[in-house]
């Protein structure tokens, strides 16, 4: 069996608060612990989340957190993989329990992000492609977002109207969620009414950049227990890369590989995150009652229900509009409000998706909860080829 357990989620607010990102990793960790009822200095194991928005502190982001709690002596990882950080960084520490190496672990992730879009990385030159993307083309974050976008129109036929939509469903959820940064319902006529970013998408169909700090404290299944802790369990976690041929453009790329001579894998890079997970838990999209995508806009939220095997390709603004991924719907999506609400805080948010199903199975989400949530999914894409899918079950 591989399955380990989480015995604690803990979660700064997220919003705009002029501290540093040290300061809202500490709470979320504190809370983490306090949930699982576990005292700091049982933590063998501590994985950050890196940012480089905190100088060195974020780049060494395991060793940061231990020290803001106080060294332990427990050993540490510090992991950065854009906006999958805090999934790599639970995947090690998920490692390093499955090995034996420790039975305890903390993670954690945190950011002080930006006002406006994210930039380039300040020591980048033109070696790197994320660099001459903003340099040579102008190409921000949601640059791309609306291409995706301008995609699912013109290959399936979904209309402004659609993506209003997921904005809205989203602000439902997200009020009922104490974390979240936005807590106001927005309508379909406001999302609508809101100006062009990157068209076909507009301002309230984009997500906008947040501080925010999450953590988790992932035991041996046996230590959980032993110790008659309560938990929920991590049954995958896929960080796997795309195969070649990438036929879809993806951030910071200019072009997409070419099929001429190799053609496209089966499965696209998203759909084999997927699947990869789905594989590790013996699981499959039949089997959730909920998940938590990565909505960085409207469109590609419903392109996520086409991956992890919601619907089929292109029928994904149908189920949207039955409700079916709404909050009393058969399988619904961000239920905790998702990017929409809270806003991206890169090396965050993969946790903080985990710390929603992990909440959801354990029956405490209070009036967002779903009801009988036993399995969930969460999945997310950053830059460079890295992505994560992660499993929790009850």
């Amino acid at each position: 069996m591989n399955d380990v357990a989480i015995t604690g989620v803990g979660m700064h607010p997220w919003g705009k608060f002029g501290k540093s990102f040290v300061e809202y990793g500490r709470v979320a960790a504190r809370a983490a612990l306090a949930d699982a009822g576990i005292a700091w200095s049982d933590v063998q194991f501590v994985a950050g989340a890196n940012t480089w928005r905190g100088g060195y502190p974020g780049l060494v982001s395991g060793s940061t957190f231990a020290h803001a709690l106080g060294w332990n002596g427990a050993g540490i990882s510090s992991s950065f993989a854009a906006c999958a950080s805090g999934a790599q960084a639970l995947s090690v520490a998920r490692a390093q329990i499955l090995a034996g190496l420790c039975d305890v672990a903390l993670v954690v992730g945190a950011d002080v992000a930006p006002k406006g879009f994210f930039g380039p990385f300040g020591a980048g030159d033109e070696t790197d492609p994320d660099w001459l993307r903003f340099r040579l083309l102008g190409a921000t974050n949601p640059t791309y977002f609306g291409l995706y976008a301008q995609r699912r129109i013109a290959a399936y036929g979904a209309t402004s109207l659609d993506f209003a939509r997921v904005k809205a469903k989203n602000s439902r959820a997200g009020v009922l969620n104490p974390y979240a940064r936005f807590r106001k319902l927005v309508t379909v006529d406001e999302v609508l009414a809101s100006p062009y970013v990157s068209e076909p998408l507009r301002l309230l169909d984009v997500c906008a950049t947040s501080d925010g700090g999450a953590a988790l404290v992932v035991t041996s299944v046996e230590y959980a227990e032993r110790n008659e802790r309560r938990f929920a369990r991590l049954k995958a976690v896929a960080t796997n890369t795309p195969r070649y041929p990438n036929d879809l453009i993806e951030m910071p790329n200019f072009a997409s590989d070419s099929t001429a001579v190799v053609p496209a894998p089966e499965l696209g890079f998203k759909k084999s995150l997927a699947h990869e997970a789905y594989e590790q838990s013996g699981l499959g999209a039949d089997d959730l009652d909920l998940a938590e995508v990565y909505d960085l806009s409207t469109a590609l939220e419903l392109d996520w229900y086409e991956h992890i095997g919601l619907c089929q390709e292109g029928e994904a603004e149908k189920i949207l509009a039955d409700g079916r991924t709404s909050l009393g719907g058969s399988t619904p999506v961000n239920a905790s409000g998702g990017l929409a609400s809270f806003g991206e805080a890169v090396p965050a948010q993969a946790i903080a998706q985990v710390g929603e199903l992990t909440t959801q199975v354990r029956g405490e989400a209070a009036d967002r909860q779903v009801d009988g949530a036993r399995v969930g999914i969460a999945i997310n894409q950053g830059l460079f080829g890295h992505g994560s899918a992660t499993i929790v079950s009850a």
